[in-house]
């Protein structure tokens, strides 16, 4: 038989220009927006996560991180990603929670003692349940948690009760839980972006501000506020967001790579701000400002009031309570 090697080798060109083609057509640098500043425990997991997938995929895949808001505040990356604009995000899960209420039961007053068992509760299969119907209901995909730690409340006066909070205008992330919280509380929550919150703090336009130990140390918020409440009266979980339709489009392979990969850098930041949120508390300890610790019973029937809101809101609530006792 004769053999044609011109029609072989034409074949084989024609082969491997279609596997390069395929190759090119898989191959992506994935965007990832957030709204955590540069240095912020977030965005360098984001860093990390991309340069671990640029790796692990053979340099196929790369990650572009937008920090600071760039592609938007929460709300509109979020729209980004259900229409594929942006392809990943970590975000807060009280932004999805705006989307899917039952994201608020993580949201309960004093559900975790601490950042240590918060990160517990958020690796439990009850909380990693929770993300199975993004996809239907935000148009998502979650693979996993993080954090940014426990809410504590800084305010620019004197606080020797819950009394003192009456009135005031206090910074908050704009969802429901946080909201019906302070509504409770008698302050007057004041939805406003990050960006803002140093300059209204020190102009006045704040009273108080609802924010983590991490950024009230590194953006400097303490410089003007008289007190410091550690209360750790919530938790505050991040997650890692696919859009549903970039997903969607990826191979299983680069569905499993992503997703495995995501997960463990959002993970990373639980154990990043267990080991690093005692120093950061000691650290206000010594900027000049009066610091004081309170607990569940500073907040008196707000408690009871908020799960009489939220039970209904939140079916998920009693198992994640569960979830929470057993994690103790």
């Amino acid at each position: 038989m004769k053999v044609d090697f011109k029609t072989l080798a034409k074949g084989a060109t024609m082969v491997a220009a279609t596997l390069l083609a395929t190759t090119a057509a898989q191959a992506k640098d994935f965007r990832l927006g957030l709204i955590t500043p540069p240095p912020h425990v977030w965005t360098k997991a984001a860093e990390a996560f991309g340069a671990e997938l640029a790796e692990q995929s053979g340099g196929a895949h790369s990650v572009t991180v937008f920090p600071a808001r760039q592609l938007g505040n929460e709300a509109q990356m979020l729209q980004q990603l259900q229409t594929g604009a942006l392809d990943m995000a970590f975000m807060t899960v009280a932004e999805v929670s705006n989307r899917v209420p039952n994201l608020g039961a993580f949201y309960a007053p004093y559900l975790a003692n601490d950042i240590t068992h918060a990160a517990a509760i958020l690796r439990s299969d009850t909380a990693k349940g929770m993300l199975d119907v993004l996809p239907q209901e935000a148009g998502v995909v979650g693979v996993g948690y993080g954090s940014a730690g426990m809410r504590q409340i800084l305010t620019r006066g004197e606080v020797k009760s819950v009394e003192d909070l009456k009135g005031q205008k206090l910074r908050i992330t704009p969802f429901d839980p946080i909201l019906d919280f302070y509504n409770l509380v008698g302050a007057a929550p004041t939805p406003m972006p990050l960006p803002a919150v140093y300059d209204a703090l020190a102009n006045g336009q704040v009273d108080a501000i609802d924010m983590d130990v991490e950024l009230i140390n590194v953006l400097k918020y303490y410089e003007h506020a008289d007190t410091l409440l550690i209360s750790n009266h919530m938790m505050f979980p991040m997650v890692g967001l696919v859009s549903a339709r970039v997903y969607a489009g990826l191979s299983d392979d680069d569905k499993a790579m992503i997703s495995d990969l995501m997960a463990k850098h959002v993970d990373s930041t639980l154990d990043a701000y267990v080991a690093k949120s005692p120093a950061w508390t000691e650290s206000l300890n010594g900027v000049g400002i009066n610091v004081m610790t309170v607990d569940a019973e500073f907040f008196g029937p707000v408690m009871g009031e908020w799960e009489a809101i939220w039970a209904a809101k939140a079916p998920s609530l009693p198992d994640l309570r569960a979830a929470a006792d057993a994690a103790k």
